[in-house]
Formats: structure tokens, sequence, C-alpha cells
């Protein structure tokens, strides 16, 4: 089962995160829990089917892994799609991003920068998804909340790679510097000094962290506790709006 799972463990926090600011923003109802129950084992079944398409060989075990999280994503959404068949078209959306996931991943490119993007907005969009399913509506607060989210894993994408691939990559790492800093800077002059905060320990371990000799665990330890600084902020936005 261990072979099945994910490999990329910061996506965990992309697929919790924007989901259920969503479902709060948007009002959280009893059937956003089989929504995320869905939502998870979709996630789950895209690794073993990704790599159905990378390994032509010796693969029947990723191809029972797809089928199984696939089946346990069916039996999820399906009461929510009848309840809300509208749902279907945030699916739809997704599939060209799936798509892009499948070609980079039989290139053995699955961490290219473009790749990463595309994830990131796939996981955007089921945070779209949760908050369609509490209101009915794609409103101006959905697709903010969306930008915070998108904006937000962006710049992790930035750092992790100054931190692991791209590490002796100056210019990367000067990308990095300049969007932190003016992500920063801009939603404190745009939006005000409590969003910014929610931004500032990226910016601080942008800044500080590449070029020092940290273990993949710890740069994964690190981006868990950011994750959970910006959520709770967030969080704190959403319900004094």
């Amino acid at each position: 089962m261990k072979k099945l799972l994910p490999k990329q463990h910061g996506a965990w926090a992309m697929l919790i995160i924007p989901f259920f600011l969503g479902s709060i923003a948007g009002r959280f109802t009893f059937w956003h829990i089989p929504l995320f129950l869905g939502w998870l084992c979709l996630y789950l079944s895209s690794y073993p089917f990704i790599m159905v398409f990378k390994k032509k060989r010796n693969n029947s075990h990723y191809k029972k892994g797809a089928i199984l999280f696939g089946l346990a994503a069916l039996l999820f959404l399906l009461p929510v799609l009848w309840t809300e068949w509208r749902l279907i078209f945030f699916g739809i959306s997704m599939l060209p991003l799936f798509w892009i996931n499948i070609y980079f991943a039989k290139q053995k490119k699955e961490r290219a920068f473009l790749n990463d993007v595309v994830a990131v907005v796939t996981f955007c969009i089921g945070g779209l998804a949760s908050y369609f399913l509490g209101t009915g509506t794609i409103d101006q607060t959905a697709i903010v909340l969306a930008a915070y989210n998108f904006l937000f894993f962006f710049g992790s994408i930035f750092y992790v790679k100054t931190m692991i691939r791209q590490k002796k990559n100056r210019q990367f790492l000067y990308f990095s510097w300049c969007y932190h800093l003016l992500l920063t800077i801009g939603l404190f002059f745009i939006v005000g000094l409590w969003l910014a905060v929610a931004y500032f320990p990226s910016l601080l371990r942008a800044w500080l962290l590449p070029g020092r000799t940290l273990s993949i665990k710890k740069i994964g330890i690190l981006e868990i506790l950011n994750s959970v600084f910006f959520f709770v902020l967030m969080l704190v936005t959403v319900l004094s709006e």
C-alpha cells in the first residue's frame, strides 16, 4: 500500500487547506464530508494512475491501486453529485490539467516547475468546488480566496526548489526572493497588515534558509508549520467576514 501513496508530501497541505477554507467560507454542510472523502480518494488514485502511464511493465499493482481508489472516489462523490450535479463542471475543468501531469510523468519530469504549478491550480479548483457546494455560486469571495491559496503555494514551489533541485541556481533563488518580497509588500499595501502577516513566514524562510544544509524531512516539517500558520490566519480572516 505504501508504494501506492503519492510521493509529494507537500501536496497534502495543498489538498486540505483550499478545500477546508472553501467549505468554511462557503458555509459548511453535511455533504462536504463525502465530497472531501471523494476528493481525497481522487488524489490517492492519481499517483498509481499516472504510474501506469509511466511504467509500461510490472505495473499491475498500480492498475489495481488506481481502480481501488477510483471506485472509492465514485462511491463518495456520486451521492454529492446527485445533490449538486453542477459540481461535475469542476471535475471537467481539472481533466486538461491532469493530462498535463501525465505528460510530464511520461517524460520523467514530474518535478518540473510547470507541472507543480498545474498541481496547485488543480487543488485550488478543489477549494472552489468546496465553496460552491455550500453557496451554489462562485462569487468574488471564492475567487479571492482561491487567489490567496494559489499565491501561497506558488511561493512554496519556489522555496522548495531553491532548497533541493535548484539549490545551486542563483537566478532561481533571485526569482524566489523577489516573488516573496513583492507578494508580502503588495498584500500589505493592497489588503492590509493582517493578510501580509499570513505570508510573512514564507518570506523569512525564502530569504534565510536557502544555502543552509537541511534534510528533506526538516524542510518538510518547516513547510507543514508554515502551512498551518497560513491556514490559521486565513481561517480567522474568513470567519471574521
